[in-house]
């Protein structure tokens, strides 16, 4: 078995980053990480924030499909994956 990785599609860029300074979509996110919420964009936003998904939150992802359960503020909360999309978050530090 060859120990040399094909790099050749990864952007330069992104291999050097930390893992914990990759931003993603929730939706992206695997499950069960610990991930601190940075941007909240979208139609839905407005919405999210009275909620408590602000800006610099923490929150966990619980499952993924259809609809995301996430805890946040110490509450458990379904949000559909279209809102989930217009959640960009990072790994909290201590994942990776």
């Amino acid at each position: 078995m060859s120990q040399y990785i094909h790099v050749a599609s990864v952007n330069p860029k992104l291999a050097t980053e930390p893992e914990t300074e990759r931003a993603m979509t929730l939706n992206q996110a695997r499950v069960g990480c610990d991930l601190r919420i940075q941007v909240l964009q979208g139609p839905g936003c407005e919405r999210l924030r009275d909620l408590g998904f602000c800006e610099q939150m923490p929150v966990r992802k619980l499952t993924g499909g259809r609809n995301l359960l996430c805890s946040v503020c110490g509450t458990r909360m379904a949000i559909s994956k279209e809102l989930a999309e217009q959640v960009l978050v990072k790994l909290a530090l201590g994942e990776g």
